[in-house]
Parts: C-alpha cells; sequence; structure tokens
C-alpha cells in the first residue's frame, strides 16, 4: 500500500481515525464526512500534510465521483450505525447505507479505483432490524460489484468495537461518574467484541489480501454483557431496561448457507462473481 491514495468515507468516525494513523506514513489519505466538527476536530489532531480532508455525503454520487478522482484505494465505513435510530428512520438509513454505497460502488468503477473494501456488521447475518437489513444489502452489492470492471470489491463483517462511539462501555463509564446504577438491557445478552486497533490492522491487512468477492470476519470473543456489566457496577449495581427496538439477544457472524474457510486469525468467506 506505500504511495497509494486512499479515500476513507466517513473517515472522522470511531474507525476511520485509527485506519488513517495506520496508512499516513505510508499514503496520502483523503478522510471524507458530513460531519463538519469532527472533520475540523481531526485535522487539528493530526496536522499532517498527506490527509487530505474532506466535505461530503456519500448521498451525494456528484461528490463521491470528485472525491475518487486518482485514488487507488477505498475504505467504506460511512454509515448509519445506530440500531433504535435507524428502526424510527429506515429511510434515512435505507439512503444512506444501501443507495449511498451504491455510489461509492459506481464511482469506484468509473475512477478505475483497484481495491475497495466496505465495513459491515455482524447484524447482516438474518438481520432483524433495518440497520442489518441495509448492511446485508450493502454485502450483496459490493459483492456482486465484481462483475462490472476490474475494481475489486470486498466486505469485512466485524462484531462491536470495544470503546467506540455509541457502544456501550462509554455509557457505563459515564453513568458511574455520575454515581449512577449502569443500564443492562437483557440479562443473557452477548456480543462479538474487537477493539479499535485490532480492527484497523485487520482492515489493512484485508486490503493487501483481497481478490475481490470475500467477506472477512476476524476472529472475535463473544462477550457476556451481563458478567462484563458485574465487573464494573461495583457497589453501584446496576438494573434492567429491556431490549431496545430492533435488538437480538445474540448476533451471528455466518449466515445459513454460508462456507466460511478458517485462516490464520479470521475466516473468509469467498464468493467469484467476476464474469
Amino acid at each position: 500500500m506505500r504511495d497509494k491514495v486512499v479515500l476513507i468515507t466517513g473517515g472522522t468516525g470511531s474507525l476511520g481515525e485509527p485506519v488513517t494513523r495506520l496508512l499516513v506514513g505510508d499514503c496520502v489519505v483523503r478522510v471524507l464526512t458530513n460531519n463538519e466538527y469532527e472533520l475540523a476536530e481531526m485535522e487539528s489532531h493530526f496536522n499532517n500534510s498527506n490527509i487530505r480532508f474532506l466535505m461530503g455525503d456519500i448521498r451525494d454520487s456528484d461528490r463521491i465521483h470528485r472525491a475518487m478522482n486518482g485514488v487507488d484505494i477505498v475504505i467504506h465505513t460511512a454509515a448509519l450505525k445506530h440500531v433504535p435510530i435507524c428502526e424510527y428512520n429506515p429511510i434515512e438509513a435505507v439512503k444512506t447505507n444501501v443507495i449511498g454505497s451504491i455510489n461509492v460502488i459506481d464511482a469506484a468503477i468509473d475512477n478505475g479505483v483497484d481495491r475497495v473494501i466496505a465495513i459491515s456488521s455482524d447484524k447482516a447475518v438474518h438481520p432483524i432490524n433495518i440497520y442489518g437489513a441495509t448492511k446485508l444489502t450493502m454485502e450483496k452489492l459490493f459483492i456482486q460489484a465484481n462483475v462490472y470492471g476490474n475494481t475489486k470489491f470486498s466486505c469485512i463483517r466485524f462484531g462491536n468495537f470495544q470503546g467506540s462511539r455509541g457502544s456501550v462501555l462509554p455509557l457505563w463509564y459515564e453513568q458511574l461518574e455520575r454515581n449512577e446504577p449502569i443500564t443492562v438491557t437483557e440479562q443473557d445478552m452477548t456480543r462479538y467484541w474487537i477493539t479499535l486497533d485490532k480492527a484497523s490492522e485487520f482492515v489493512v491487512r484485508c486490503i493487501s489480501e483481497m481478490n475481490g468477492g470475500e467477506i472477512f470476519i476476524p476472529k472475535m470473543p463473544e462477550e457476556d454483557l451481563m458478567e462484563l456489566a458485574k465487573v464494573m457496577a461495583g457497589e453501584q449495581g446496576f438494573r434492567f431496561i429491556g431490549k431496545r427496538p430492533g435488538e437480538k439477544l445474540h448476533e451471528m457472524l455466518f449466515a445459513e448457507g454460508e462456507e466460511p474457510e478458517d485462516c490464520d486469525g479470521y475466516f473468509v468467506i469467498k464468493n467469484d462473481n467476476r464474469s
């Protein structure tokens, strides 16, 4: 990846920033986001001439086409990710996660981008919420996009990012600081977890190894949220609030009919859709 030009959609997000840190020594990185405040904050933190800070939204096909001019690699992280918000605003979730992803695919093909990797979620496996359904659709679109030319498209299916914005751990820390009992949805709920540093390293590894059509899935521990809550809560205790709209008790990494290969530290589902 040395001397490549890399575009990260949603680049000011929880995953975009650590990926930028990994790449900026070897690459020119274009960080694209529709959040002006986060863009200014990230620019002040990095202050690096190898990073280009771009305002834009993946819903805007013209903007995405211009942003990808001269780009070698695209890391597509931009999405609406908050499950209850997507449930309440399903059309907006479709516009960003599906239509926006189509714009990314079209722009990559038209600009002759070499490789595009999209960040998906374990919620795409047998989805019961609009977020998972849009991520499943995105996976299908990216895998099928390999038939249209020389651009390689693949996906990474992650679990929850430990400590990311919107995850449960920062919420619990805030509640503990306020001397409140921490809130737990359901006693039996489990989640797959990965740290942002490991997720970032995995993204870079998959870009190097992808041939197009793969869904990469890192090996992640499945954590019992109740056990974690007991450790964190201490004397302040916890209270149950019930599942939020669209939430599962347990997530899955593979769908029925998928045949993952067990590799070194990860699984890969191969789909050969090239004509």
